[in-house]
């Protein structure tokens, strides 16, 4: 990709009543105002104007353009917004008409690349973008926004203060160490420092397993003795035939999986084989995969039916168990009977989260905070040891370097040098 071009792309799906066709770079003004009688270049920022499109002297559309000056536009360029009429034709042409006078065709992500790169947004915010388009319950859009508007930005940045403080004092204790009357910070407050960070990454860890489920959906087993009516509540569920139903034990060999959303979450139900003691090499595979489900479940919806006991399986305590007893006057999966109560039920258990809480719901999040705290663990046991600073300071500059891997921020010696100068004293 060439920056440094002026770039045009359908903002919008094709097929509506309105398009909009989004134009960034250097010579946007430029270009716009030579297919339409806007002269954006002398246009007040932030404002729409009516105009025609025209192809020579033929009017190819009447629309709506949006004047954005840098570096107060989505990708911090000069920009506009051309909003026509949603026809196929007169949005090729219009985009024709863009690339004729200089324009060149965005790539894939290009405007958020740019919006990156001219510092809009960091990586972070780059991602929920993508998240935001691909919301689809109340759940994942608020994970999204809390992360587009620098939910985790603000916690990588608390950190990132805490690691520019650790950094300078190694760094002071390193480049200034042959000088006798300068007085060090004690390696307890390093390591205070060090304690500090490693508590907040294990904080933000710890939430991946719930972004995880918002994200993706809950995961919820069933889990009951044969013929206890498991097919059949997950059918109830669905409000579709989704699973067989038989009395004929055994009829489930392997896990059935479907969603549904309740309350704004989306919920992943697994309906698994019925677990008994059998000689059906087949069917002990599905239980053996009942079981694995159960281990992996958020929550356990535990079938009995009436004089049968509940089976016995191994829970967790991050595991919420809710027992239904099936066929009763209370509850009767065949005909819904209680379905609306273990709805409410299913979304009392769901994971709660608040506007301020900070959410990790991508893998590559994650992965790179199980990385800087490997490496943050080894800055505390050199502490402890009492290591040389220039061996710290490998293992600090790589939980830096990784931490920014999110972000797309580094810590530069320009900072470090600054907050030496600024916080401390380095001579009389």
């Amino acid at each position: 990709m060439n920056h440094s071009e002026t770039i045009c792309a359908l903002a919008t799906a094709l097929g509506g009543a309105l398009g909009i066709i989004r134009v960034s770079g250097p010579e946007t003004f430029a270009i716009v105002s030579s297919i339409c009688s806007v002269d954006c270049a002398n246009s007040a920022a932030n404002t729409i104007h009516f105009t025609h499109i025209y192809d020579g002297s033929d009017i190819v559309d009447e629309c709506m353009v949006s004047i954005f000056r840098a570096p107060h536009s989505y990708t911090g360029e000069d920009s506009v917004e051309i909003s026509c009429h949603g026809s196929r034709y007169i949005l090729n042409k219009v985009l024709e008409l863009l690339v004729h006078h200089g324009c060149r065709i965005a790539e894939p992500g290009e405007y958020t690349m740019r919006a990156y790169l001219n510092g809009k947004m960091d990586l972070s915010q780059a991602e929920a973008v993508a998240d935001l388009i691909a919301s689809t319950n109340r759940a994942t859009h608020h994970l999204a926004m809390s992360q587009l508007r620098g939910g985790i930005s603000s916690e990588l940045a608390a950190m990132r203060k805490k690691l520019l403080k650790l950094t300078s004092l190694l760094e002071l204790e390193l480049d200034f160490s042959d000088h006798e009357d300068l007085e060090f910070v004690d390696r307890s407050e390093l390591l205070h420092l060090a304690q500090q960070i490693d508590t907040h990454i294990t904080h933000l860890a710890d939430t991946f397993q719930t972004g995880n489920a918002l994200k993706n959906g809950i995961p919820v087993a069933i889990i009951g003795a044969p013929n206890v009516g498991k097919s059949t509540l997950l059918n109830a569920l669905l409000g579709e035939e989704r699973a067989i139903v038989s009395d004929i034990q055994g009829t489930t060999r392997d896990a059935i999986e479907d969603t549904i959303q309740l309350g704004g979450i989306t919920f992943q139900f697994i309906d698994t084989a019925g677990i008994r003691y059998t000689d059906d090499q087949i069917e002990n595979l599905g239980i053996e995969r009942s079981i694995a489900a159960a281990r992996r479940a958020r929550i356990i919806l535990l079938m009995k039916e009436p004089g049968v006991p509940y089976p016995d399986i191994e829970t967790r305590d991050d595991q919420t168990v809710i027992r239904i007893e099936n066929k009763t006057p209370a509850f009767q999966a065949k005909f819904g009977v209680g379905l609306e109560a273990l709805k409410q039920q299913l979304i009392a258990a769901s994971p709660k989260t608040s506007d301020t809480d900070v959410i990790i719901t991508n893998a590559r999040h994650y992965d790179a905070l199980v990385r800087a705290q490997q490496s943050l663990h080894r800055v505390i046991e050199g502490l402890n040891m009492q290591m040389s600073g220039d061996l710290l300071s490998e293992d600090l500059r790589q939980v830096i370097d990784i931490l920014a891997e999110i972000t797309g921020t580094q810590i530069t010696p320009n900072e470090v040098l600054s907050n030496i100068f600024q916080h401390f004293c380095v001579g009389k």
